[in-house]
């Protein structure tokens, strides 16, 4: 037993580990990132792996994995599986809570009127969510953001059965009209926020 639970905590330590891995060398190996410039003159450090569709200025892309829905009709907010977090601009906060209201962090960005999907499980649909943790976080030097984690559920249209659960994790910056959602726990964000810089 005591072999079992000093496996089971080495195999978290590797896994905690590796989730802090990519923030740590992302910020010393600049070879292996990119600058994304944004608007107010926030430019983030991402991997250069990582593809920005800016197709849309007020509401930037970072595709970060996986992104079975870019080309297809179904692309946009409101699409499953695409891991990525966004960073939005004045348009989108404008209509950025239900009915297409002003975004406040007082709920999650959810632009819609309808039961949207999950962004984590195809053919369910977002349920429920709580507010798991807030705070003010930084985002380069001498600006603070309004954070907010929102505990999130994905449900069967038919049933209403819990299927999934997912994190929707927002710093919003009101003077600089700038919102960053992620709804992937991306790895790194955080301190890639955090590390950010203005000009």
């Amino acid at each position: 037993m005591r072999k079992t639970i000093s496996a089971a905590a080495a195999g978290l330590a590797v896994l905690a580990a590796s989730l802090a891995a990519p923030a740590a060398a992302f910020a010393n190996d600049s070879a292996a990132t990119k600058p994304l410039h944004l608007r107010e003159g926030l430019t983030l450090r991402i991997p250069s792996s990582w593809k920005v569709d800016a197709s849309r200025k007020d509401w930037v892309r970072v595709i970060t994995g996986s992104c079975p829905t870019k080309g297809t009709d179904t692309y946009g907010f409101r699409d499953s599986g695409c891991h990525s977090f966004w960073v939005m601009g004045p348009e989108a906060i404008k209509v950025g809570h239900e009915l297409f209201q002003k975004y406040t962090p007082d709920g999650p960005f959810y632009p819609a009127t309808d039961v949207g999907p999950c962004p984590v499980g195809k053919n369910l649909y977002i349920g429920q969510s709580k507010l798991a943790a807030k705070g003010l976080r930084q985002v380069g030097p001498g600006h603070k953001a309004y954070y907010r984690d929102w505990a999130g559920t994905c449900v069967t249209m038919s049933s209403y059965r819990v299927k999934a659960h997912y994190n929707q994790r927002e710093w919003y910056l009101p003077t600089s009209k700038i919102l960053v959602i992620d709804q992937w726990r991306t790895p790194g964000l955080s301190a890639i926020l955090k590390d950010a810089t203005w000009s």
